[in-house]
Protein backbone atom coordinates (compact mmCIF):
# COMPACT_ATOMS: atom_id res chain seq x y z
CA UNK A 1 0.00 0.00 0.00
CA UNK A 2 1.27 3.48 -0.85
CA UNK A 3 1.84 5.36 2.42
CA UNK A 4 0.95 8.57 0.64
CA UNK A 5 -2.66 7.51 0.19
CA UNK A 6 -5.16 9.12 2.63
CA UNK A 7 -6.54 5.74 3.70
CA UNK A 8 -3.10 4.77 4.96
CA UNK A 9 -2.73 7.68 7.39
CA UNK A 10 -3.26 5.37 10.38
CA UNK A 11 -0.17 3.41 9.37
CA UNK A 12 2.00 6.32 10.52
CA UNK A 13 0.77 5.92 14.09
CA UNK A 14 3.71 5.39 16.50
CA UNK A 15 6.23 5.59 13.64
CA UNK A 16 9.81 6.26 14.81
CA UNK A 17 11.14 9.54 13.39
CA UNK A 18 14.70 9.16 14.60
CA UNK A 19 17.09 10.73 17.07
CA UNK A 20 19.16 13.88 16.73
CA UNK A 21 21.68 15.71 18.84
CA UNK A 22 21.09 19.46 18.73
CA UNK A 23 23.75 21.83 20.03
CA UNK A 24 23.20 25.44 21.02
CA UNK A 25 24.97 28.19 22.93
CA UNK A 26 23.97 31.28 24.87
CA UNK A 27 23.89 33.35 21.67
CA UNK A 28 21.09 31.14 20.29
CA UNK A 29 19.09 31.40 23.52
CA UNK A 30 19.47 35.19 23.60
CA UNK A 31 18.51 35.53 19.92
CA UNK A 32 15.41 33.46 20.65
CA UNK A 33 14.40 35.64 23.61
CA UNK A 34 14.70 38.77 21.48
CA UNK A 35 12.74 37.15 18.64
CA UNK A 36 9.76 36.41 20.90
CA UNK A 37 9.61 39.86 22.45
CA UNK A 38 12.10 40.13 25.29
CA UNK A 39 13.35 43.66 25.89
CA UNK A 40 16.96 44.79 26.28
CA UNK A 41 16.16 45.52 29.93
CA UNK A 42 15.25 41.86 30.56
CA UNK A 43 18.83 41.07 31.51
CA UNK A 44 18.17 37.53 32.69
CA UNK A 45 16.84 36.72 29.20
CA UNK A 46 19.29 38.66 27.00
CA UNK A 47 22.55 39.01 28.99
CA UNK A 48 24.81 35.96 29.11
CA UNK A 49 26.04 36.71 32.64
CA UNK A 50 22.52 36.32 34.07
CA UNK A 51 20.90 34.18 31.40
CA UNK A 52 17.88 31.98 32.03
CA UNK A 53 16.77 30.10 28.91
CA UNK A 54 13.10 30.35 27.99
CA UNK A 55 11.54 26.86 27.98
CA UNK A 56 9.84 27.52 24.64
CA UNK A 57 13.31 27.78 23.07
CA UNK A 58 13.22 23.97 23.17
CA UNK A 59 10.63 24.00 20.38
CA UNK A 60 13.11 25.54 17.95
CA UNK A 61 15.54 22.71 18.71
CA UNK A 62 12.88 20.10 17.90
CA UNK A 63 11.41 21.68 14.76
CA UNK A 64 13.16 19.09 12.58
CA UNK A 65 10.77 16.32 13.70
CA UNK A 66 7.52 17.49 12.05
CA UNK A 67 9.57 18.35 8.96
CA UNK A 68 10.87 14.77 8.84
CA UNK A 69 7.31 13.40 8.90
CA UNK A 70 6.20 15.68 6.10
CA UNK A 71 9.25 14.86 3.98
CA UNK A 72 8.57 11.14 4.46
CA UNK A 73 5.23 11.56 2.65
CA UNK A 74 2.74 11.25 5.50
CA UNK A 75 0.85 14.30 4.21
CA UNK A 76 1.00 17.07 1.63
CA UNK A 77 3.39 19.66 3.05
CA UNK A 78 1.81 22.33 0.83
CA UNK A 79 -1.60 22.05 2.49
CA UNK A 80 -0.92 20.75 6.02
CA UNK A 81 -0.99 23.32 8.81
CA UNK A 82 0.27 23.46 12.36
CA UNK A 83 -2.94 23.07 14.35
CA UNK A 84 -1.78 23.15 17.96
CA UNK A 85 1.21 22.82 20.24
CA UNK A 86 1.87 21.22 23.61
CA UNK A 87 4.96 21.59 25.81
CA UNK A 88 5.72 19.94 29.14
CA UNK A 89 8.92 21.01 30.90
CA UNK A 90 10.86 18.38 32.82
CA UNK A 91 13.90 20.45 33.84
CA UNK A 92 15.34 23.92 33.11
CA UNK A 93 17.38 24.16 29.92
CA UNK A 94 21.08 24.87 30.49
CA UNK A 95 22.56 28.09 29.10
CA UNK A 96 24.38 26.09 26.46
CA UNK A 97 25.01 22.48 25.61
CA UNK A 98 23.46 19.71 23.55
CA UNK A 99 20.11 17.96 23.58
CA UNK A 100 19.63 14.33 22.62
CA UNK A 101 16.16 14.36 21.05
CA UNK A 102 14.03 11.38 20.05
CA UNK A 103 10.94 11.80 17.89
CA UNK A 104 7.99 9.63 16.97
CA UNK A 105 4.46 9.89 15.67
CA UNK A 106 1.99 9.68 18.53
CA UNK A 107 -1.68 9.36 17.62
CA UNK A 108 -3.20 9.90 14.20
CA UNK A 109 -6.76 11.21 14.56
CA UNK A 110 -9.46 10.93 11.91
CA UNK A 111 -11.43 14.16 11.42
CA UNK A 112 -13.27 12.91 8.36
CA UNK A 113 -12.05 15.34 5.74
CA UNK A 114 -8.61 15.52 7.35
CA UNK A 115 -6.20 13.69 9.63
CA UNK A 116 -4.33 15.09 12.59
CA UNK A 117 -0.81 13.75 13.04
CA UNK A 118 0.77 14.15 16.47
CA UNK A 119 4.55 14.43 16.43
CA UNK A 120 6.13 13.87 19.85
CA UNK A 121 9.68 14.93 20.68
CA UNK A 122 11.29 14.02 24.00
CA UNK A 123 14.53 14.51 25.89
CA UNK A 124 15.63 14.88 29.50
CA UNK A 125 14.40 18.48 29.61
CA UNK A 126 11.00 18.44 27.92
CA UNK A 127 8.29 16.69 25.95
CA UNK A 128 6.73 18.57 23.05
CA UNK A 129 3.83 17.59 20.79
CA UNK A 130 3.00 19.12 17.42
CA UNK A 131 -0.53 18.52 16.08
CA UNK A 132 -0.50 18.78 12.29
CA UNK A 133 -3.81 19.18 10.44
CA UNK A 134 -3.61 17.42 7.06
CA UNK A 135 -6.58 17.96 4.71
CA UNK A 136 -7.54 15.04 2.50
CA UNK A 137 -5.97 12.39 4.71
CA UNK A 138 -8.95 11.52 6.92
CA UNK A 139 -11.72 9.04 6.41
CA UNK A 140 -9.69 5.99 7.38
CA UNK A 141 -12.06 4.89 10.16
CA UNK A 142 -9.98 6.05 13.10
CA UNK A 143 -11.02 7.84 16.29
CA UNK A 144 -11.70 11.58 16.10
CA UNK A 145 -9.55 12.40 19.10
CA UNK A 146 -10.13 14.82 21.98
CA UNK A 147 -12.18 17.98 21.57
CA UNK A 148 -10.86 21.45 22.20
CA UNK A 149 -11.05 22.81 25.74
CA UNK A 150 -14.27 24.76 26.30
CA UNK A 151 -13.93 28.51 26.60
CA UNK A 152 -14.42 29.61 30.22
CA UNK A 153 -17.74 31.17 31.17
CA UNK A 154 -17.82 34.75 32.31
CA UNK A 155 -15.59 37.73 31.60
CA UNK A 156 -11.81 37.29 31.59
CA UNK A 157 -9.85 37.83 34.80
CA UNK A 158 -7.20 39.75 32.91
CA UNK A 159 -6.70 41.40 29.54
CA UNK A 160 -3.65 42.96 27.92
CA UNK A 161 -2.13 43.73 24.52
CA UNK A 162 0.93 42.16 22.92
CA UNK A 163 2.46 44.13 20.06
CA UNK A 164 4.35 42.16 17.42
CA UNK A 165 7.10 43.82 15.40
CA UNK A 166 7.08 44.25 11.59
CA UNK A 167 10.40 42.40 11.33
CA UNK A 168 9.63 39.70 13.89
CA UNK A 169 9.15 36.80 11.47
CA UNK A 170 12.41 37.64 9.69
CA UNK A 171 14.21 37.46 13.04
CA UNK A 172 12.46 34.37 14.36
CA UNK A 173 13.17 32.30 11.24
CA UNK A 174 16.88 32.48 12.06
CA UNK A 175 16.11 30.02 14.86
CA UNK A 176 15.47 27.23 12.35
CA UNK A 177 11.97 27.45 10.84
CA UNK A 178 12.85 28.88 7.45
CA UNK A 179 9.66 28.00 5.60
CA UNK A 180 9.25 30.58 2.83
CA UNK A 181 5.73 31.45 3.95
CA UNK A 182 7.25 33.57 6.73
CA UNK A 183 9.53 35.73 4.57
CA UNK A 184 8.70 35.54 0.84
CA UNK A 185 5.64 37.51 -0.36
CA UNK A 186 5.27 35.23 -3.40
CA UNK A 187 5.25 32.11 -1.24
CA UNK A 188 2.69 33.74 1.06
CA UNK A 189 0.40 34.61 -1.87
CA UNK A 190 0.70 31.06 -3.20
CA UNK A 191 -0.57 29.87 0.19
CA UNK A 192 -3.51 32.28 0.03
CA UNK A 193 -2.04 34.90 2.37
CA UNK A 194 -1.74 38.59 1.48
CA UNK A 195 1.78 38.76 2.92
CA UNK A 196 4.21 36.63 5.00
CA UNK A 197 2.82 35.46 8.33
CA UNK A 198 4.34 35.21 11.77
CA UNK A 199 5.29 31.74 13.01
CA UNK A 200 2.61 30.28 15.26
CA UNK A 201 5.22 29.22 17.81
CA UNK A 202 6.57 32.77 17.90
CA UNK A 203 3.09 34.13 18.61
CA UNK A 204 2.48 31.54 21.33
CA UNK A 205 5.81 32.22 23.03
CA UNK A 206 5.34 35.99 22.81
CA UNK A 207 2.09 35.70 24.75
CA UNK A 208 3.69 33.67 27.56
CA UNK A 209 6.07 36.50 28.54
CA UNK A 210 3.38 38.92 29.75
CA UNK A 211 1.24 36.04 31.04
CA UNK A 212 4.01 35.21 33.47
CA UNK A 213 4.20 38.83 34.58
CA UNK A 214 0.46 38.94 35.24
CA UNK A 215 0.77 36.31 37.96
CA UNK A 216 4.16 37.38 39.32
CA UNK A 217 6.07 34.49 37.74
CA UNK A 218 9.23 34.48 35.67
CA UNK A 219 8.72 33.35 32.05
CA UNK A 220 11.62 30.91 32.42
CA UNK A 221 9.57 29.16 35.13
CA UNK A 222 7.04 27.91 32.58
CA UNK A 223 6.25 24.25 33.22
CA UNK A 224 3.34 23.58 30.84
CA UNK A 225 1.96 25.27 27.74
CA UNK A 226 -0.84 24.49 25.27
CA UNK A 227 -2.32 26.47 22.42
CA UNK A 228 -4.30 26.09 19.18
CA UNK A 229 -3.64 28.24 16.12
CA UNK A 230 -7.01 29.50 14.91
CA UNK A 231 -5.98 32.13 12.35
CA UNK A 232 -2.77 33.64 10.98
CA UNK A 233 -0.96 36.52 12.68
CA UNK A 234 0.98 39.01 10.57
CA UNK A 235 4.16 40.76 11.74
CA UNK A 236 3.12 44.10 13.20
CA UNK A 237 -0.27 42.88 14.44
CA UNK A 238 -1.37 43.78 17.97
CA UNK A 239 -2.85 40.87 19.91
CA UNK A 240 -5.54 41.32 22.53
CA UNK A 241 -5.01 38.57 25.10
CA UNK A 242 -7.74 37.44 27.52
CA UNK A 243 -6.98 35.17 30.46
CA UNK A 244 -8.86 33.20 33.09
CA UNK A 245 -7.47 31.76 36.31
CA UNK A 246 -7.85 27.99 36.66
CA UNK A 247 -6.40 26.58 39.88
CA UNK A 248 -2.62 26.73 39.33
CA UNK A 249 -2.78 27.70 35.64
CA UNK A 250 -4.00 30.42 33.29
CA UNK A 251 -6.36 29.72 30.42
CA UNK A 252 -6.04 32.21 27.58
CA UNK A 253 -6.91 33.18 24.04
CA UNK A 254 -5.81 35.98 21.75
CA UNK A 255 -7.46 38.02 19.02
CA UNK A 256 -6.42 40.54 16.38
CA UNK A 257 -9.04 43.17 15.48
CA UNK A 258 -11.78 40.91 16.81
CA UNK A 259 -10.59 37.76 15.00
CA UNK A 260 -9.48 35.00 17.35
CA UNK A 261 -5.99 33.78 16.45
CA UNK A 262 -5.09 31.65 19.50
CA UNK A 263 -7.55 29.41 21.33
CA UNK A 264 -7.49 26.65 23.92
CA UNK A 265 -4.48 28.25 25.58
CA UNK A 266 -3.20 27.05 28.92
CA UNK A 267 -0.01 28.15 30.68
CA UNK A 268 1.35 26.98 34.03
CA UNK A 269 4.31 28.51 35.81
CA UNK A 270 6.35 27.56 38.84
CA UNK A 271 5.69 30.42 41.24
CA UNK A 272 8.03 31.08 44.16
CA UNK A 273 6.33 31.05 47.56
Amino acid sequence: MDLREPASAARWRHRDLGTRTVRYDDRDAILYALAVGAAAADLDLVFEERLRVLPTFALTCAQWAPDVLGSAGAFDVATAVHGSQRLRVRAPLPREGELELTARVGEVWDKGSAAIFEVVVECAYFEATWSLFAPGHGGFGGERGPSARRRPDGPPDLEFDVATAPGQAALYRLLGDRHHLHIDPEAARAAGMPRPILHGLCTLAAVTLPLAGEIGAHPADLVALDGRFAAPVFPGDRLRVSGWHEEDALLFEAAVDGTTVLTDGRAQFRVAT
